[in-house]
Formats: C-alpha cells, sequence, structure tokens
C-alpha cells in the first residue's frame, strides 16, 4: 500500500477530532444525553454527561450568551462599570450556586444501621430551601419538614445531611410540588423506613415580582409514603408537631 493512501485512510481520524473543537461544549454534552435516551429537564441532574473541566468551558459559553442578552436589553456593558462583569457574575451564579444541583453529583453522606431499632417518629426540620421556579426563574424561599418512620433495617443519617441532600434537588429550576417528590424519592432510596413524610412551605417570589403581585402568596404541600399515608393518626401526628413548630 503506497504512503499517499496510508494517509487517505488515517484523515478521517484527524478531521474527526478537529471538526470537533468549534462545537459549543452544550452541544456534547447535549448530544450524550440524547445519546443514552435520559431526560434534561430543568430540574435532572447530568453530572454524569459532564466531562472534567466541561464545566468551566460552559460557564465561557453561558458567559457570552447573557453578554448577549444584555446587549438585546440595551445595556451598554462597555461603559456602564455596574454590567460590565455582569455576565460572567450570571453565568457562574447559574452554574456553581443557584442551580449547581443540575452539575454536580450528590453529596457523599455517611449512612449506618438502626442499631437500636428505633421505630418511632423521627422529625427533622424546618430546614431552610431556595430554589428558582422553572417558569420565571424567580426565587423560590422556604422551609422543609422530613418526618421518618425507620425500621430495624433502615439507614440513618447525620442530622446536618438531611439539608445537603434537600440543597442539592432543591438547587436547580424547580416547580415546587415536583420538588417535594424528588426529594422524598431520594430519602426513600437513602433509607428505606417504614413511613416517610415531607412537607414544603415556600414564597414564590414570582407572585411578588410579577404579574398580581401579590405578597402574601406562599404554597404549602406535602408527599406521604408508607406508614404516613397508611396511618392517619400517625399523620395527625406528625402534621401537628409541624404546626406548632412553626406556630
Amino acid at each position: 500500500m503506497t504512503t499517499s493512501k496510508l494517509r487517505a485512510i488515517d484523515s478521517p481520524s484527524q478531521s474527526d477530532s478537529s471538526s470537533d473543537e468549534g462545537v459549543p461544549v452544550s452541544v456534547k454534552i447535549r448530544q450524550r444525553i440524547q445519546e443514552a435516551q435520559k431526560r434534561f429537564h430543568a430540574n435532572d441532574n447530568i453530572a454524569e454527561f459532564i466531562q472534567p473541566g466541561e464545566l468551566e468551558k460552559l460557564l465561557d459559553e453561558v458567559a457570552g450568551k447573557m453578554e448577549d442578552v444584555l446587549s438585546s436589553l440595551v445595556i451598554d456593558t462597555q461603559s456602564d462599570h455596574n454590567t460590565q462583569d455582569t455576565a460572567r457574575r450570571v453565568a457562574k451564579m447559574y452554574l456553581k450556586e443557584i442551580f449547581k444541583g443540575r452539575f454536580e453529583t450528590a453529596p457523599e453522606v455517611t449512612e449506618f444501621p438502626n442499631v437500636e431499632r428505633l421505630n418511632e417518629l423521627m422529625i427533622v426540620g424546618p430546614i431552610t430551601v431556595r430554589s428558582a421556579c422553572s417558569h420565571h426563574l424567580c426565587p423560590i424561599m422556604g422551609k422543609v419538614w422530613i418526618g421518618i418512620m425507620p425500621n430495624e433495617h433502615s439507614n440513618l443519617i447525620g442530622l446536618s445531611k438531611y439539608a445537603r441532600l434537600i440543597d442539592w434537588i432543591m438547587s436547580r429550576p424547580q416547580i415546587q410540588e415536583e420538588a417535594v417528590t424528588q426529594v422524598a424519592d431520594l430519602l426513600q432510596s437513602r433509607m428505606s423506613p417504614d413511613g416517610l413524610a415531607v412537607v414544603m412551605d415556600a414564597d414564590h417570589f414570582c407572585m411578588q415580582w410579577r404579574g398580581v403581585k401579590d405578597m402574601d402568596s406562599r404554597m404549602i404541600n406535602s408527599v406521604m409514603r408508607g406508614s404516613f399515608l397508611k396511618n392517619p393518626n400517625l399523620r395527625r401526628e406528625f402534621l401537628s408537631l409541624v404546626n406548632h413548630r412553626k406556630g
């Protein structure tokens, strides 16, 4: 085989790698997710599809597009000292703070066995939660209470770890009804209790900043699993204790 033919065989792989250089990192990540046939809704975690070093590239990409948004809002970011670095600040805030739960893996949580075979009602809360409404990206600020009915086979987790896990779920664009279900699913999978209850009480700034501008509007919702769903006395005890704590 001649040298020219060998070069012709080698060239496709070289052109493939070079053609990949101009592709935005967001497109690469999206392609991986789609090839795996997974969801990437606003409140989904996509950390497994992000390769090392890509989050910083994604930050650069978002910052560039945010600069275009400010330009389209007719804001002079060149001469206005207040907004010269706003695009990058906003990009960093989205990726590494308020939406970090989309891009980071779940926090490490030490689980330990229920050696004492605890089987009485446990309540954790209130835990402060901060999120953003996926409709308008306006803040959601509130409190969460967790009720657990463990059994002898349940895994127990440290008190501070509840806050870390819930923050990981809430640090994504959310709808409160879906967020509470995600919290319940995560704790159920970690602990395997006989019963699990989650109550969330939050202010929605999409009602306070825009629309009717109702300053007193709140949403309270709950998810009940296992014994909390089947046993009305247990459910009443949990809700009574939560309401007492709220008062």
